[in-house]
């Protein structure tokens, strides 16, 4: 997926009228990110979150942007990464700050049920029932998920071999010869080459694809 920048949204009442967003300076940043081949989930919250912090801070002073983050409502785990974001803009301008320390909160993820995930998947249309049977047989991360390509599909042995979200090495995991006939048609009707990858989009659109189904799914019950 090709990264693109996109001016972010600023509602009137949020922007503090005396400071101006240097939004070139951030740019540069966002660039050497995608350069350094950072994912493109990291580089848009790093897009985000200085766009934040330029509307009610000066970038170019690291007191000003700790005051605000202190300040500002939210979980330590958010202030965390504003300040992984801030970071990133210092060391690009060599700017001497030091990190301010928030504590990253352990989240326990109430997963749906066996019986609701196939639910789910019964009436989901394709791509996203494939997606979501995916998730359901091989455990993937949704980042793991969206970054399986063609070739990492182990036809003769019914298993994916995912990478991690971290870059690791890829590990063996057993499917179903349903899913694996399922992936394979998927891959046939799109003409997938081995390095193509199955799905487009991010992970945070197949979060967003699940949610709203669910949602409406549990209106019309």
């Amino acid at each position: 997926m090709d990264f693109r920048y996109k001016r972010p949204v600023i509602t009137p009442c949020q922007i503090d009228k005396n400071l101006v967003p240097d939004e070139s300076k951030q740019i540069n940043v966002l660039i050497q990110m995608k350069n350094d081949n950072k994912s493109d989930d990291t580089i848009r919250f790093t897009r985000k979150a200085l766009s934040l912090l330029s509307r009610h801070a000066s970038l170019a002073e690291p007191e000003s942007v700790k005051a605000f983050i202190a300040q500002m409502e939210g979980t330590d785990s958010y202030k965390r990464n504003l300040c992984i974001a801030y970071n990133k803009y210092c060391k690009f301008y060599q700017i001497d700050w030091k990190m301010p320390f928030y504590q990253q909160e352990a989240k326990v993820i109430k997963l749906p049920t066996k019986e609701k995930l196939i639910m789910l998947i019964s009436s989901a249309q394709r791509p996203l029932s494939l997606k979501l049977q995916i998730s359901m047989e091989a455990g993937l991360r949704p980042v793991e998920l969206m970054r399986l390509k063609a070739k990492d599909i182990d036809t003769d042995h019914n298993a994916v071999m995912p990478t991690t979200a971290k870059g690791g090495n890829p590990r063996v995991i057993k499917i179903s010869n349903n899913l694996k006939t399922s992936i394979e048609q998927w891959i046939r009707d799109n003409k997938a080459n081995p390095n193509d990858r199955l799905f487009h989009g991010t992970a945070a659109n197949y979060g967003s694809s699940y949610r709203e189904m669910r949602n409406r799914l549990a209106t019309k019950n």
